[in-house]
């Protein structure tokens, strides 16, 4: 009788000690709330920016001397957008990997959109994750390459350079969905 209730004891203090573990995935809300939290400021900016340059349009400030700048704008606001889906795909993804399912999306009839953002693995999150933010860079690289003026045939190369470049990064992007 002795021998089991040391065994009994031991028991009960690793279930306790199991629990809080298990209570700890909780701290994980902190990334997630900041992330979401950070999606909409990421939505808010690129609205603004968008808004921006349709009231500068509007008020015909848009002229060839500034055209280059204002697409810019334009684009920023686009990269603003995929910043913050990243955010929100991180923010969901680390909710159903570490806390649970989001129901809501589970109860969803279409199939297509019941799985928009299936988070299984840390594989599938890291893949989704890179897909949104080298389109995300690529972004980022037009809107430079928008305002990229070539006065050499050194320019030139180079400016050839970062269109075969982002070529070749959506060619990847494209590639890696069929595997």
């Amino acid at each position: 009788m002795t021998m089991s209730r040391p065994t009994s004891r031991a028991s009960r203090i690793e279930r306790r000690f199991e629990s809080l573990i298990w209570k700890f995935r909780l701290v994980t809300l902190i990334p997630v709330v900041m992330s979401l939290i950070g999606s909409i400021s990421c939505f808010v900016l690129g609205t603004y920016a968008e808004l921006s340059v349709l009231y500068k349009v509007a008020q015909g400030e848009f002229n060839n001397d500034n055209s280059n700048f204002l697409i810019g704008k334009v684009v920023g606001g686009i990269d603003y957008y995929l910043i913050g889906i990243a955010l929100l795909i991180f923010g969901y993804g680390i909710y159903e990997l570490v806390i649970s399912d989001i129901d809501p999306r589970q109860a969803h009839q279409s199939p297509d959109r019941r799985n928009l953002l299936n988070i299984d693995s840390l594989d599938t999150l890291k893949q989704k994750l890179t897909k949104v933010i080298i389109v995300a860079l690529i972004v980022t690289a037009f809107k430079v390459m928008v305002s990229f003026e070539v006065g050499t045939i050194t320019e030139l190369l180079q400016y050839c350079a970062g269109v075969l470049m982002l070529a070749f990064s959506a060619y990847l992007i494209g590639r890696t969905g069929t595997h």
